[in-house]
């Protein structure tokens, strides 16, 4: 058993963690024993970060306090935000720019020289880290279209700040709220592969800055946060097409296509996020008069399930939710970042708490011993 290959390590227990539970067969999602149907329901993304990093819904004084504290470091330095313009004018991916400016954080992060260890530093450097990367992001947008940055206000909530940040107008109550939850859904997951990466990072007891910059990286990738972007790629190119969607899903899968958003490495039915952003989608679409990007997404998901039996997961109907609320589709994995962030954070903190290096074995498959012949002689 201890030589068994586990590809992927799927199945492989590596960690304890009182974080998130998912029950994959009953499509269930919890965090620190609240279902993610209440948090999404009656709970602020700040709520939520204090819930994964204190281990407690904070009182009404606590949670005053953080939003005080969180709010009063979103600005970003001006070398970071000169990082971020000459990113954005070499047309760099909106990930890598993300990448990049996070990493340079740590450069101007008062707690940059405490130990790695140190909790109370982290939850600092926590805050500054998660409140300064809506700014990032909303200034990169910014940059490439040519505008200056908008700079962040303290008397707006985490979600309805990146918005005002984002378009220059404060975004009414409905938007502020479907983004908010929105940012709810994406907090944590147990331990996908951006965690797994930012735990790996932080055992070798690297900064918090660094944990998170890998976990940025490995949430680039099409097989893990960059799904939600193909999948209003898959969506429009079926308007174009002027096709039914059926009719142009049963061709692209015998074309040998991969229609994104289905599938889940842990859930066995319908991811729950997906549910909840899926009555999202269809509210703003009802709201704006055209429900079109819903019905074509629920027309998808029926026909996927009959044919391969595969549900959706939360980038399936994150893509037709951002899409209504006129985020640039390659911000879709760059917003995930920037809510997952509080739960790569979390995690850190675990990790740093009963901390040993990662450090898996691998099962050698090469040549056997040869005669090393020098090279002149080859």
């Amino acid at each position: 058993m201890a030589d068994e290959i586990r590809k992927g390590l799927e199945g492989v227990l590596v960690a304890e963690s009182g974080l998130s539970s998912i029950d994959g067969d009953a499509g269930r999602l919890v965090y620190r024993g609240y279902t993610i149907d209440d948090l999404a329901a009656g709970a602020s993304y700040e709520e939520v970060l204090y819930l994964l990093w204190h281990g407690e819904l904070p009182d009404e004084a606590d949670l005053a306090s953080f939003r005080e504290a969180m709010a009063g470091a979103r600005e970003v330095d001006d070398a970071v935000l000169d990082t971020v313009r000459a990113l954005a004018d070499a047309d760099e991916e909106p990930m890598a720019a993300l990448r990049t400016a996070v990493s340079q954080l740590s450069s101007t992060d008062p707690d940059a020289e405490h130990d790695p260890a140190d909790r109370e530093a982290n939850l600092r450097k926590g805050r500054r880290i998660t409140a300064k990367i809506p700014t990032i992001l909303a200034a990169f947008e910014r940059a490439r279209r040519g505008e200056e940055p908008i700079e962040p206000r303290e008397d707006l909530a985490h979600a309805a700040n990146f918005l005002y940040m984002l378009n220059g107008e404060v975004p009414d109550d409905v938007l502020a709220d479907v983004f908010d939850q929105a940012l709810v859904l994406h907090a944590d997951h147990g331990l996908n592969a951006s965690t797994f990466s930012a735990m790996v990072t932080a055992s070798t007891l690297a900064d918090l800055h660094s944990a998170v910059t890998s976990a940025i990286g490995t949430l680039g990738g099409s097989l893990h946060g960059g799904a939600n972007q193909d999948v209003m790629e898959v969506l429009k190119e079926v308007d174009a097409a002027e096709a039914d969607p059926v009719d142009w899903v049963t061709e692209a899968l015998e074309e040998g296509r991969r229609i994104p958003g289905f599938g889940h490495r842990v859930y066995n039915v319908k991811d729950p996020r997906a549910v909840i952003l899926g009555e999202q989608s269809e509210s703003l679409g009802e709201a704006a008069g055209d429900r079109k990007w819903y019905e074509m997404s629920v027309t998808i998901e029926e026909y996927v399930k009959d044919e391969k039996g595969l549900a959706p997961n939360v980038d399936f109907y994150s893509a037709s939710t951002y899409y209504q609320m006129g985020i640039p589709i390659d911000l879709y994995t760059p917003i995930f970042a920037m809510s997952r962030s509080g739960g790569w954070i979390a995690h850190v903190l675990e990790q740093y708490e009963d901390n040993r290096l990662i450090r898996p074995r691998s099962r050698y498959v090469g040549p056997d011993e040869r005669e090393f012949v020098p090279v002149e002689d080859r």
